[in-house]
C-alpha cells in the first residue's frame, strides 16, 4: 500500500492478530497494575499511591485529620488517574478494623460497618495514616527504592515502598485478573515476625517449621478455623489451598434447664445482616427445625442470640445445622499469586514469600546506608570548610567585601573545593558565632565514626542481615501478641467428625414404643410399655410387633416380597387410637404381608431367608431405604415369599421346616450379599421353611414355647452341612414351629 508524505502508515492485520494484541495488552496491564500484589510490600499500584500521597499531605500518625475528599482530589489528580469512588472505597477499606487485619489508614467518621453498611460520603469523614503505614513508608527519601514519573509527568510515585513491616500476610490481599486471581488471607504479624527471624537464622528452614511458628491466617473478624493441619500444610507449600472458618459461639444458661446459643464473631468478610436474614429465610422455610429463633444484640461487638426449639436440642447439633446451611461457617481460600521483584506474577510458597520479604528488607537496607554514607561524606566535606573559615575569619570576610567574583578567590586561596566555598557564602552572617572549632571538630567526630559503621555494615553482610533482625524483633515488640493489636483473634480445633444431621437427629428424643398389628395398622405410643397395658386393637385383629423405640430412631420393615422399607419413627401416627394402616406409609401391597420390625442400629448384619429355604447375611446399613418403594434385597423364586429377617449374632445358623426338622451349620458357610437369591440353608421334599435364626454354640439353642424360654445344650446331632434336610426337632420343641 502507498504511503504518501507526512501521511500515518497504513498496514493489513488480520482481526484476530489485532485483537489479541490489544487484548494481552490489556490483560498484562490488569495483572501488573491492578488486581495482583507486589511479594515485597504487599499492595496494588492503588493502595501505594493513596498511602504516597497522604504522607505528601503529612498526614502522619501525629498530625492532624484531612478531609477523605482532599485525599482521594489528590490521589487522582496526581498519581491514579481512575474514578473517585474506587479510590474512596480503597481508603474506607483500608481504615476498617473489621476488614484489615492491620489497618493503614485511621479514620475519623462514618467508615461502615459489618453488618455491610457503606461509609459516609468523602466529604464528611476525615483521614490519616497510622503506625504501620508510616513503618511501609519509613525511609522513602533515603533512596531506599526506585521512582518513575507519574501518568502526566509533573511528578513522580515510588514503584514500592521500603516496608518496614510484613504487610503481604499481615493483612493480606484479594484481587482478580485476566486469567488469574490472588487470595491472600491475614496472619498474625508477631507469628510472621517470628518466622523471619527464624528464616534469618536458618536460611534452609522447612515450612512444617515455620507452620510451627506462624500456625495459619489470623482474620480480622475472629473466628475459628477448624481446617485439618494437613491440609494447611499442603497449602502454604503448594500456594494454594483453603481454610475452613467458623463462627465462634457459646452456650448461655439461663436456668431451669434452658438455654440460648451465643455467637459473638462470625467469619471473616460476611456481613452480618445478610447473615441474619439468610437464617431468617431458612427459619420461614422451616429448613431449620432445631432452631426457633435468632436475635441481633450487638452493639460495638457481635451478639447473635440463637433460640433453640426446646431443652432437649443439642447446641452442638444446632450449630452443626447452621454451619452447613449458611455463612456461620465459610471456606476461605488461599492462592498466594503475587508479583515477584521483577514484575512478573507468579504462584509462591509461604517459605519463597517469606524470603521475598527479607531480600527487599536487604536491599532497601544497603540502599539507605549508602545513601546516609553519601550526605555524611557531602557534611564532612562542608565541615571541613567550615574548620578553615574559622581559622581565618577574618581573611574570609575581607575577601567577600572586596571581591566581585569571591568564590574562586575563597578556593584558590584556602584551596577548598566547590562544595565548600559554596557553603562558605551560603552561611548567614548569624551563623558565624556558632562557627566553633570545638563543636565542628564535635560533629566530625561523630559523622566519621558513623561513616565507619556504615562502611563496615555494607562490607559485611552478616552485620546487614543482624540489622535486618534487631528491626524485625522491633516490630514484633511493638506488635506483640500482649498488644491490642497484636493479639491473635482467630483460633484453632480439631475439624470436626462428620455429624449425622438427618431429619431425626433435629427433633426431640423420647422414649416410645412402636406397635403393629396383624393387619397391618401401625401406631407409635409414648413410653417403653410391657406387654399388653390396656393397649386396644380394632375388632378381629391382633398384636403382632412391639418394638421398644426413640423418636430418633429409623425403622425396618422387612415384607414377604422381599423389600426393606424404611420407616421415620416421630412419623408415626402417635396417641391411644388403632394407628394407620402402614401401607400409607410405604408402597406395600395388599397382598404382601409384613415379617419383621425392628429398630435400625449401623453396624449389624441381618439373616434373611426366603420360604424355599435359601437365603444369605447383609449388612444392615446397606438396607435402609430412601423412598417409599423401599429396596429389593431377598430375591425370591416364583411361588416363595420372604419368611426370615433375624438380627445376626453367635457362630452357627438353625433353620427349622415346616416338616419340623432341624438343621444346624455354622454360620461361616452362608455367603454375605447385598442382593440376591442367597444359598440353600436347608432342602425340603415336603414342605417349606418354617424358621431361622443364629446363635452362640456354646450357649446352646433356646426357643420360646407358651410363657417359657428352653435352651437346649446337646443339639450335635442336629449338626449338619449346610442345604442338608435335617432331623426331627428335640422333644419339647415349640408347636408354632418357630423359635420366637
Amino acid at each position: 500500500m502507498r504511503k504518501t508524505a507526512g501521511a500515518p502508515e497504513i498496514r493489513d492485520v488480520g482481526f484476530a492478530e489485532a485483537l489479541g494484541e490489544r487484548y494481552l495488552a490489556y490483560a498484562l496491564s490488569t495483572i501488573t497494575a491492578r488486581s495482583l500484589p507486589d511479594v515485597r510490600d504487599g499492595l496494588k499500584p492503588v493502595h501505594r499511591r493513596l498511602l504516597y500521597a497522604m504522607r505528601e499531605l503529612h498526614l502522619d500518625p501525629k498530625a492532624g485529620y484531612k478531609k477523605c475528599a482532599r485525599v482521594v482530589g489528590d490521589v487522582i489528580g496526581k498519581y491514579h488517574p481512575h474514578g473517585d469512588t474506587a479510590v474512596y472505597d480503597t481508603l474506607v477499606r483500608l481504615a476498617q478494623s473489621f476488614a484489615v487485619r492491620y489497618p493503614l489508614v485511621d479514620g475519623q467518621g462514618n467508615f461502615g460497618n459489618v453488618d455491610g453498611d457503606n461509609a459516609a460520603a468523602m466529604r464528611y469523614t476525615e483521614a490519616k495514616l497510622t503506625e504501620v503505614a508510616s513503618l511501609l513508608l519509613e525511609g522513602i527519601d533515603e533512596d531506599a527504592v526506585d521512582f518513575r514519573t507519574t501518568y502526566d509527568g509533573e511528578a513522580v510515585e515510588p514503584l514500592v515502598l521500603p516496608a518496614n513491616f510484613p504487610n503481604l500476610l499481615a493483612n493480606g490481599a484479594a484481587g482478580i485478573a485476566v486469567g488469574m486471581a490472588t487470595n491472600i488471607p491475614p496472619h498474625n504479624g508477631d507469628e510472621i515476625a517470628a518466622a523471619l527471624l527464624h528464616l534469618i537464622r536458618f536460611p534452609k528452614a522447612t515450612i512444617p517449621k515455620l507452620l510451627e511458628l506462624m500456625p495459619g491466617p489470623d482474620f480480622p473478624s475472629g473466628g475459628v478455623i477448624v481446617e485439618e493441619p494437613a491440609n494447611l500444610l499442603e497449602a502454604y507449600r503448594t500456594g494454594r489451598g483453603s481454610v475452613r472458618l467458623r463462627a465462634r459461639w457459646q452456650v448461655e444458661d439461663l436456668g431451669r434447664g434452658t438455654y440460648q446459643v451465643v455467637v459473638t464473631e462470625i467469619p471473616y468478610q460476611v456481613p452480618k445482616a445478610r447473615l441474619i436474614q439468610k437464617v431468617a429465610d431458612l427459619l420461614q422455610a422451616k429448613k431449620l427445625p432445631m432452631l426457633e429463633d435468632i436475635h441481633d444484640e450487638s452493639t460495638e461487638n457481635i451478639r447473635l442470640v440463637l433460640e433453640p426449639r426446646n431443652r432437649n436440642v443439642d447446641p452442638a447439633l444446632l450449630m452443626e445445622s447452621l454451619f452447613r446451611q449458611t455463612d456461620f461457617e465459610v471456606r476461605i481460600g488461599l492462592n498466594l499469586n503475587v508479583l515477584t521483584a521483577a514484575g512478573v506474577p507468579r504462584v509462591m510458597s509461604l517459605r519463597e514469600i517469606l524470603q521475598a520479604f527479607l531480600d527487599h528488607r536487604h536491599e532497601v537496607l544497603s540502599r539507605r546506608s549508602k545513601f546516609r554514607l553519601a550526605k555524611i561524606e557531602e557534611r564532612l566535606e562542608i565541615l571541613k570548610g567550615y574548620l578553615i573559615v574559622y581559622l581565618n575569619l577574618d581573611k574570609v570576610i575581607r575577601i567577600i567585601r572586596k571581591e566581585d567574583e569571591p568564590k574562586p578567590v575563597l578556593m584558590k586561596t584556602f584551596k577548598l573545593s566547590d562544595l565548600q566555598a559554596e557553603a562558605v557564602l551560603n552561611m548567614r552572617l548569624r551563623a558565624l558565632r556558632k562557627l566553633e572549632e570545638k563543636r565542628i571538630q564535635e560533629e566530625c567526630d561523630l559523622l566519621t565514626k558513623e561513616q565507619r559503621t556504615l562502611k563496615g555494615l555494607l562490607k559485611d553482610k552478616n552485620k546487614r542481615w543482624k540489622m535486618i533482625a534487631d528491626e524485625i524483633a522491633e516490630i514484633r515488640k511493638r506488635f506483640s501478641k500482649k498488644t491490642p493489636l497484636g493479639a491473635r483473634r482467630t483460633t484453632f480445633e480439631t475439624a470436626p467428625e462428620d455429624v449425622d444431621l438427618t431429619f431425626e437427629t433435629m427433633i426431640e428424643k423420647e422414649p416410645i414404643t412402636v406397635l403393629c398389628s396383624e393387619k397391618g395398622w401401625i401406631r407409635a405410643v409414648k413410653g417403653h410399655l410391657e406387654g399388653e397395658n390396656g393397649v386396644k386393637y380394632k375388632e378381629g385383629d391382633r398384636p403382632k410387633f412391639e418394638v421398644h423405640a426413640e423418636t430418633t430412631s429409623k425403622l425396618l420393615l422387612f415384607a414377604s416380597n422381599g423389600r426393606f422399607y424404611t420407616l421415620a419413627a416421630d412419623r408415626l401416627p402417635r396417641g391411644r387410637g388403632h394407628g394407620e394402616p402402614v401401607r400409607l406409609l410405604v408402597d406395600l401391597g395388599n397382598e404382601d404381608d409384613i415379617v419383621a420390625l425392628l429398630v435400625h442400629q449401623p453396624g449389624r448384619k441381618l439373616l434373611v431367608v426366603s420360604s424355599d429355604g435359601r437365603g444369605f447375611i447383609v449388612e444392615e446399613s446397606s438396607v435402609v431405604a430412601q423412598t417409599r418403594a423401599g429396596k429389593q434385597v431377598l430375591n425370591l423364586a416364583e411361588g416363595a415369599s420372604a419368611r426370615v429377617s433375624a438380627v445376626v449374632g453367635g457362630d452357627h445358623v438353625a433353620v427349622v421346616g415346616t416338616n419340623r426338622k432341624l438343621l444346624i451349620f455354622p454360620l461361616d458357610d452362608l455367603p454375605e450379599m447385598g442382593r440376591g437369591r442367597g444359598n440353600i440353608l436347608q432342602r425340603y421334599q415336603k414342605g417349606e421353611l418354617s424358621d431361622a435364626r443364629t446363635f452362640a454354640l456354646e450357649e446352646g439353642l433356646s426357643w420360646r414355647s407358651g410363657d417359657r424360654t428352653r435352651t437346649e445344650t446337646e443339639i450335635e446331632d442336629w449338626i449338619g452341612k449346610r442345604g442338608g434336610a435335617g432331623r426331627i426337632v428335640p422333644k419339647g420343641f415349640a408347636k408354632s414351629n418357630r423359635f420366637e
